[in-house]
């Protein structure tokens, strides 16, 4: 099986509103259920706001931190699973399931290798 990210983004802004977050929410748990129930599951986390960010970067040795996002921009990497699944499509459909889940654009990528978890 193949390791695959899929990334969540999410616009910059307030939280949605309560009724709103609330499905999202249980949305979300009856998804990770059925990838823990499929033996997809390996991990997954959501992030803080884009502005909590600290950014490192080395110029001539020294370490230079800013504070916000690498990237300017309206939408940021809010959260992330990494799921197992035999190819690209069940992939996918893990997927199509989060962006269903969270009215959001899930990104899919596979890592490279076969990384052991």
């Amino acid at each position: 099986m193949r390791h695959y990210l899929l990334s969540i983004y999410q616009p910059d802004g307030g939280t949605p509103p309560p009724g709103l977050l609330e499905k999202v929410m249980r949305d979300l748990d009856t998804l990770n259920q059925e990838i823990r129930a499929a033996g997809a599951w390996v991990f997954t986390g959501g992030l803080h706001p884009a502005a909590t960010a600290t950014v490192v970067r080395v110029s001539g040795g020294e370490a230079l931190t800013t504070d916000g996002p690498y990237a300017e921009g309206k939408e940021h990497l809010g959260g992330f699973w990494v799921i197992r699944a035999p190819d690209l499509d069940a992939a996918l459909g893990w997927a199509r399931r989060a962006a269903e889940a969270t009215t959001l654009p899930i990104e899919v990528r596979p890592f490279q290798g076969e990384p052991e978890f």
